[in-house]
């Protein structure tokens, strides 16, 4: 395509939210010589009201092309060509009813989240208010960008994971519990009754192999259970979660770009998402500390940890090595110490 992407060009005091697009055959196309995209802040789940989007509509009408894309890879609500000296009345519009823009370059970019408890009754943590309250929180991180690279935050209620936090966040909080799985066994003879092979699609597929099934009680060794949900997603009557719940913390994934696609993985099993949720924004602000130290241009924060090791990862920011942290045992026979592991007293 003809097109220079990137440039500078923005509104006052933001340093995101407006991606500069310029033609570069501007002489044979002068009506696309400028076509800017703006990124608006999306709202937690995409919930919009028909009084907004018709505002939204008369603004990108008057003031750019008309074309939009609901919603970018990214979240946002996206408005695809307009001019230079259109952007500061368009900003002026959308912010005289409350809406800000949204996050582009190497900055935290819009967070975003699945519907979590405003339509499904299987979530384990209030992804919308988590969602808004990381957004209203990291404010200065989004509209000025001041990171080696982008950060991504995705929020899912639970491990059906629907936005797909797993595979596109460079930090996933994906819902889970700590008590059993709840099962009801009449109604696991109903689901057995309507066709279902239990034996095929239920306990074969089961991850970590904690379900037995004899034909007529299915049985679960809920120690071993990682809280994948494909039991429960596929028999909703029979399973249900108990017992306390929070969000499971993962660091890392991203589409391909130096290294590959890499998904997230773990580095805090369980964290109780109470308001105001400060637990969660010290561990990111203190692994945005280590990410600005050591990342270097244009590396994701996944890519440094896989650069620099997890365990110095882990060190800096004062968390401690646990099981759930390990993707697959280790190939060598070799155990590394610390300085300080030599001097602790046993």
């Amino acid at each position: 395509t003809h097109w220079k992407h990137g440039g500078i060009v923005g509104v006052r005091g933001y340093g995101s939210g407006v991606i500069g697009r310029y033609s570069s055959l501007p002489d044979l196309f002068p009506n696309v010589a400028n076509f800017h995209t703006v990124r608006i802040n999306s709202t937690s789940a995409f919930f919009y009201t028909s009084k907004f989007l018709k505002e939204m509509c008369d603004i990108w009408e008057k003031y750019g092309s008309g074309l939009t894309n609901l919603h970018g890879s990214t979240g946002d609500l996206v408005l695809l060509g307009t001019t230079t000296e259109n952007l500061e009345p368009i900003f002026a519009e959308f912010t005289s009813r409350g809406w800000d823009l949204g996050g582009s370059g190497s900055a935290m970019r819009t967070p975003s989240c699945c519907v979590g408890p405003a339509r499904c009754e299987w979530s384990n943590i209030n992804t919308l208010d988590i969602n808004y309250s990381v957004t209203q929180e990291f404010q200065d991180e989004m509209h000025r960008p001041a990171f080696p690279y982008k950060f991504k935050f995705k929020t899912a209620g639970c491990a059906v994971d629907c936005i797909a936090s797993i595979a596109r966040a460079d930090c996933s909080i994906i819902g889970t519990w700590k008590g059993k799985i709840a099962v009801d066994q009449a109604e696991v003879a109903n689901y057995a009754k309507k066709g279902m092979n239990i034996g095929e699609e239920i306990v074969n597929r089961c991850p970590s192999r904690c379900m037995s099934y004899d034909g007529k009680e299915l049985k679960i060794t809920d120690e071993d259970c990682v809280r994948c949900m494909h039991c429960i997603a596929n028999m909703t009557k029979a399973l249900k979660p108990t017992g306390e719940k929070g969000a499971t913390i993962l660091i890392g994934s991203k589409a391909p770009f130096v290294i590959g696609a890499t998904l997230s993985w773990v580095i805090v099993p369980f964290m109780k998402m109470e308001p105001p949720y400060n637990e969660l924004k010290e561990l990111v602000r203190k692994m945005w500390e280590y990410w600005d130290e050591h990342g270097k241009n244009r590396e994701r924060i996944g890519e440094l940890i896989i650069r620099r090791g997890m365990r110095e990862f882990l060190e800096f920011i004062g968390v401690d090595a646990m099981p759930q942290q390990v993707k697959e045992p280790r190939r060598d026979p070799f155990f590394f110490w610390t300085e300080e592991d030599l001097q602790r007293t046993v």
